[in-house]
């Protein structure tokens, strides 16, 4: 007689562990601690063998017999079903083993001993950031074109085409490596090698990284005021637009908590979309300088106070033109520079969504902006820092150019 649910509801444990048939090889096992066991006992090549099935009420009493009866049709067809249970089970801890991200971490590996540190530092956090989310957990042989092409349309909308093109080919090698392992047959990486299109040029021109050392030498050679070097100088460091830096003011600056806090009212877009003040963290060249800066303009309200105009700040004007008497017009814009700060740290591998927060843009997506209200304060303090080594590294060669005599 069939079991029912009743039946096995209500089966208590005895001093001795017992059986509740359900017929057909397949039965209830119930120990004396009142653990309920599915078995299927059957007979292959002459031999009685047990195949567990699950526990109850885990596996229901309609999922122990469709068990069942998938094993009776291995039989029928001449397999074990504990054979093919064990090779189940194999086959899904292969597949953990052979996830992408299994996969890149040992290209990545195997690749250290002929990188550079920082070069491998950098194509992890890629992976990290806007890989690994989206086909990470895949096994690598399930992972198709469509998948790659997803990972890239992501990058690419943060206007990075030079590191999604970055991660194509990363992608690709991963893909070389799997094949050479046996894991996948074939690279969907291969066709995408077209599929990345190079940026259109901005109406806002950024200063190449390759000038920053000639850009700051002529910088420092130029005939200008030292509050107005500072001024451009910090225009790179703070990523603020032109005139969120040149309207600040003294009382928004911590020194002790190295903040710079703009308010929300001088903040672009805050009529069309109001947010809370704009919190800037301040690296050790950028603290340096403004306190060089408050020797010079420390006694008025204004960090950079117009010349002309008792109550007001420095216009937009006068940055522009120190960059045209460096002979750099048309070339590059205030503005860019922001570019520019933000393509460095996504090559770097910084986290997409800080760097997007530092530059106090607004998220055009919805969705996404539904759940992107993260400060990410500790990130952008990080990549602040490390920003402003950069830079200063490359000041310091200009200086060093000026010392050796190059002067023009």
């Amino acid at each position: 007689m069939k079991l029912n649910d009743r039946q096995i509801k209500n089966a208590k444990p005895a001093e001795k562990p017992f059986k509740l048939n359900d017929g057909k090889g397949l039965y209830l096992y119930i120990n004396t601690s009142g653990g309920k066991l599915w078995r299927f006992d059957f007979s292959y090549n002459g031999k009685r063998k047990t195949l567990s099935i699950g526990k109850y009420p885990t596996v229901s009493l309609v999922e122990a017999r469709a068990a069942a009866e998938n094993a009776r049709r291995l039989l029928v067809s001449g397999q074990d079903p504990s054979e093919a249970k064990q090779q189940e089970k194999r086959e899904r801890q292969a597949a953990a083993l052979n996830t992408f991200e299994a996969i890149a971490r040992r290209w990545h590996s195997d690749n250290l001993i002929r990188w550079k540190e920082n070069h491998a530092a950098r194509v992890l956090r890629y992976f990290e950031t806007d890989v690994f989310p989206v086909i990470g957990e895949m096994p690598i042989q399930e992972i198709r074109v469509s998948d790659i092409k997803t990972v890239l349309d992501g990058v690419m909308t943060r206007g990075v085409n030079n590191t999604a093109e970055k991660i194509r080919e990363w992608t690709g090698a991963i893909f070389d490596y799997a094949v050479m392992l046996e894991v996948v047959e074939t690279n969907p990486a291969y066709s995408l090698r077209k599929y990345i299109p190079a940026k259109q040029t901005d109406h806002r021109p950024a200063l190449p990284r390759e000038e920053l050392t000639e850009f700051f030498r002529r910088l420092i050679l130029a005939e200008i005021e030292p509050q107005n070097r500072i001024a451009l100088i910090l225009n790179m460091l703070t990523f603020l637009r032109s005139t969120e830096l040149r309207g600040g003011q003294w009382n928004e600056i911590d020194f002790d908590a190295a903040i710079w806090t703009v308010p929300a009212r001088r903040m672009k877009h805050e009529k069309t979309a109001p947010k809370p003040p704009h919190a800037v963290p301040l690296a050790d060249w950028t603290l340096e300088l403004l306190a060089e800066l408050k020797e010079l303009t420390g006694n008025t309200p204004f960090l950079f106070p117009s010349r002309t105009k008792t109550d007001g700040f420095i216009s937009d004007a006068t940055i522009g033109r120190i960059i045209e008497r460096m002979g750099y017009k048309g070339r590059v814009t205030p503005h860019g520079f922001r570019s520019l700060a933000s393509s460095v740290l996504n090559e770097q591998g910084f986290n997409p969504d800080a760097i997007e927060r530092q530059l106090a843009h607004i998220e055009n997506n919805k969705i996404r902006a539904a759940y992107n209200r993260a400060d990410y304060l500790n990130e952008r303090i990080e990549f602040m820092q490390w920003y402003s080594d950069y830079l200063r590294e490359r000041y310091n060669q200009a200086l060093q150019m000026i010392r050796d005599g190059k002067t023009d």
